[in-house]
């Protein structure tokens, strides 16, 4: 049986697994590389460490396995990192990460000078700080030596892919986050690259998350062990990636993410607007297109209040017994910890605690920190159906979908039936079958998730749980409006 292998470029590490048409994963490899902080809120990676780390993690993922079998790779990636090489293929400086915060005012720029409703009109979306463009217009006023020796601009999974193909090229759901895209008719928007200092030539070649794109380089197939034929395919932002994973394609599909960073998405078959700008409008990895609401910390915050506040790991034990206190807990937290995309667009916002008296418990605030993300993934479902969007259930992926406590706590908050997919790989599985697509294994990236989705349990709302979080909801969306002047 043919295999294909799904790469997730994430923020902390990279993902891969080798997985056969069937859908069952074959193996798996996770490689980790560091995160820089130059300056506070400032988020930085070198992509040679990327390559290093895939180069790494391909053999070992490959290490007792018949290569020959393996027929294409593709890539989910970590959205809007500004790669930017010379003419000699070097990188130029280190990439600033979609969640640096450097960009507030290019971004106030861009949305106060150029105007929200020119960027709405060129792009589909207005600026966000975490976005490409805005990036570029800090290293055009701030390194404009580096800016100068630009020859190639790109996306953190489309660096791999350049390095083991040869192609420059990115797919429409990733570039969606450029906002350098004109994401209803999925080409290139002259206006914006006017407005940034770039010409189409700097940027990549389009293709859909699902095409061939070129093979393995000779080098490169010579080092795996693998076939130079292995096709290589464009592959998809994480988001859109970790979608097709869990079969949410087509019209009306909804996957809730809760991995460094959270995310709401929407799929559908047509263009839609976001007329309040809550969220994103973005191109699917399925050739349709989707509204994503993104909140910048998610599973992160958990981490950081087990990791670095209560110094330790064993998340299992500090939520235990916590699902008798759902929605009863008395104190609230705001999750903005890196600031916050949607749907607030505020990079000065921070992360607080609220509402602790002298007898509030370390479980009491442990559990805050997970109701704190639900509601703020609460903000964006509440922002689609502003939109139109009708959403009867929802899919569930990421690192803290792990935990038992915060799938129950998502259903209740949200109210809606929450299905766990049989296997739950985010985008590295997405990956995977959008190599599938890519080399005809299957027909068509729906086809492919009909074939190999499962769900393996649904937790369902408890009625009157929903309903006392349903009034606490209506609290926590008080908090940020009278927080926003002291951040």
């Amino acid at each position: 049986m043919n295999t294909y292998i799904g790469i997730d470029l994430g923020t902390s590490g990279l993902k891969m697994l080798l997985v056969a048409a069937n859908g069952k994963i074959l193996a798996e490899n996770t490689q980790s590389y560091p995160v820089s902080y130059p300056h506070p809120g400032w988020s930085e990676q070198d992509p040679d460490d990327w390559f290093a780390a895939a180069l790494r993690g391909l053999k070992e993922l490959l290490d007792g396995q018949d290569r020959m079998l393996v027929k294409g790779i593709s890539f989910g990636g970590q959205m809007h990192g500004l790669v930017a090489l010379n003419s000699c293929d070097n990188v130029i400086r280190p990439v600033i990460l979609w969640n640096d915060g450097r960009t507030e005012e290019e971004t106030k720029y861009l949305n106060e000078g150029i105007g929200q409703n020119n960027l709405s009109a060129y792009t589909g979306n207005i600026a966000f700080a975490g976005f490409t463009a805005p990036k570029l217009l800090w290293m055009k006023k701030h390194e404009p030596e580096n800016f100068k020796k630009i020859a190639k601009i790109m996306l953190p999974k489309d660096y791999l892919c350049y390095r083991l193909s040869g192609a420059f090229c990115t797919d429409v759901s990733d570039a969606s986050g450029m906002l350098l895209l004109d994401v209803k008719n999925r080409r290139w928007s002259k206006e914006m690259c006017g407005v940034c200092g770039m010409t189409e030539e700097k940027l990549p070649a389009l293709h859909e998350s699902y095409e061939a794109v070129g093979t393995l380089k000779q080098e490169i197939a010579d080092e795996l062990g693998l076939s130079a034929e292995v096709k290589v395919i464009a592959g998809a932002g994480d988001n859109a990636a970790a979608a097709v994973g869990t079969g949410v394609v087509g019209e009306g599909g909804c996957n809730i993410s809760l991995g460094t960073s959270g995310t709401l998405f929407v799929s559908s078959k047509t263009y839609c607007e976001d007329k309040v700008n809550a969220l994103h409008s973005f191109c699917h990895a399925d050739g349709g297109w989707h509204f994503m609401g993104c909140i910048l910390s998610a599973a992160s915050c958990n981490s950081w209040w087990s990791d670095k506040i209560l110094k330790t790991t064993d998340y299992a034990a500090e939520q235990a017994g916590l699902e008798a206190e759902m929605g009863k807990n008395d104190v609230f937290f705001l999750p903005y910890l890196m600031g916050e995309r949607s749907p607030h667009n505020d990079v000065s916002a921070r992360g607080a605690f609220i509402g602790m008296r002298p007898d509030t418990t370390r479980g009491e605030m442990t559990l805050a920190v997970l109701e704190g993300v639900a509601f703020a993934l609460r903000d964006c479902l509440e922002a689609a159906k502003k939109n139109g969007a009708v959403i009867p259930r929802t899919k569930l992926c990421g690192g803290g979908a792990k935990s038992k406590l915060w799938r129950q706590i998502i259903a209740n908050v949200m109210a809606l039936p929450v299905d766990i997919p049989q296997t739950e790989q985010g985008p590295s599985y997405g990956a995977a079958m959008l190599a599938m697509a890519g080399c005809g294994e299957y027909r068509s990236v729906a086809e492919a998730a009909s074939a190999i989705v499962r769900v393996k349990e649904t937790v369902r709302p408890d009625p009157s749980i929903a309903a006392a979080y349903e009034k606490k909801y209506h609290h926590f969306m008080r908090l940020y409006p009278a927080l926003k002047g002291l951040f």
